[in-house]
Formats: C-alpha cells, structure tokens, sequence
C-alpha cells in the first residue's frame, strides 16, 4: 500500500489524527503548506478557515470532493486583522443573503433578528454562515465555492493596498528616494 499524499487523500468529515485517516480540506491545506498535519493552519486565514471547517462537515461526500481546489487557493491567506474583519464582514452579508433566500423566511425571522443585533464573532462568523444555508443544493455549493474566492480576493487586494500604501508613505518620508 502507497503512502497517503496531498495527491491521493480522501476528504471526509471531520478532525483526523492523521493523513491515513483521511483528511478535511484545511487538514489537505497544511500537507499542502508544509505544515504539520491540523484543521487550524498557521497559513489560512482564521475567518476562511471556520468557514471552511464547519462547511467540510455540513456537505455531502461527493459536493466535499470539490473542496481540493479550495485548499490549494487558501493557503498564504492569513493576513491583517483589517482583512480579516472585511472577510467577517463579506461572510455575514453572505449568511444574511441566504437566509433571505429561504421560502420560510417567516420561521426564521426571530434568528435574523438575533443577528442584526449583534454580529457573530470573527471565530464564529463561518459556522453561522454554514448554518444559514437553508439546502445543500449544486446552487448553494456553486455559490459557497464562490464566496471563497471573494474571500481569498478580499485579503490579497487588502495586502497589495497596504503594501502599495506602506511604499508611497516611505517615498514621501525619505527625502534621498
């Protein structure tokens, strides 16, 4: 039997102890960085990655099969905390435009309610987003998929701002340059 690799492992559900026992997608994303073996990479963004870990869980086995792509792109997309708060942001938007979605609006409007009140905290924001899906359906997961790229998008433009920023502040300042 062949060593289990990024390349032949299996996703499935929930926390493994090791790669022979399979693996979710951010436990693929820290083979995948060179990490040691955790569903909480040092690399992923910590927003990207409670969504993704409650979402790993919530779909079925075939829908989870499509989550590979996923964990190549989010590797490297820990960032600011201001980038982190605008992919919380984008990720409750997300939660509430699902939640609008649903047919039975009206059993669930005391939990919109709930959360218009206050927002979920950062740790919390992709396990309430995952719960305001009211179906797995191809529709939902095409736009769950989609909703990581606005995420990961969201962090490299807010670095690339920064660092273009942080270059301009330091031309201004440096009399030489």
């Amino acid at each position: 039997m062949s060593p289990v690799s990024y390349q032949t492992i299996k996703l499935s559900k929930g926390k493994h102890s090791s790669p022979e026992d399979g693996a979710c997608v951010l436990e693929l994303a820290s083979m995948l960085a060179g990490e040691p073996f955790t569903d909480h990479p040092a690399s992923v963004c910590p927003v990207i990655g409670s969504f993704l870990r409650c979402y790993n869980d919530a779909i079925d086995d075939d829908r989870r099969q499509a989550l590979y792509e996923c964990a190549s792109k989010v590797v490297g997309s820990r960032g600011s905390q201001r980038g982190q708060r605008a992919r919380a942001d984008r990720l409750t938007e997300w939660a509430e435009e699902m939640r609008r979605s649903r047919r039975t609006w009206f059993l669930h409007s005391p939990l919109r309610a709930l959360g218009r009140l206050r927002k979920p905290p950062i740790d919390a924001v992709g396990s309430y987003a995952v719960h305001s899906i009211p179906k797995h359906t191809d529709r939902t997961h095409a736009s769950a998929l989609a909703l990581i790229d606005e995420l990961v998008a969201i962090g490299v433009h807010d670095e690339r701002v920064s660092a273009r920023v942080i270059a301009a502040r330091s031309r201004t300042l440096d009399p030489a340059a």
